[in-house]
């Protein structure tokens, strides 16, 4: 995972919020039956959870996207903060 912050965009543009993001670099979250895992931010899981389903479900993203076809790289929809995560099935 990786956290980016745009500090000037945040500057110009956004209200002042405590604790806009929890999400920490090197935390790892399990998907059980493909619900939203405990501490997952809602925002984050809004736009993961349909790949989540998708790699649940055996399927793959976009031929040859990613190395690992069961895999995925997505980011939050913060675009002040967006937060990257690698998704993987395991067994």
């Amino acid at each position: 995972m990786r956290i980016c912050e745009h500090k000037d965009l945040i500057e110009l543009y956004e209200n002042p919020i405590e604790h806009a993001c929890d999400m920490k670099v090197g935390l790892s979250f399990v998907s059980m039956n493909a619900e939203k895992p405990a501490g997952m931010c809602d925002s984050a899981w809004r736009v993961m959870h349909p790949y989540v389903m998708t790699l649940a479900c055996g399927g793959d993203f976009f031929e040859r996207w990613m190395k690992d076809p069961h895999s995925a790289m997505i980011s939050c929809d913060d675009g002040f903060r967006p937060v990257s995560f690698y998704l993987e099935t395991i067994e």
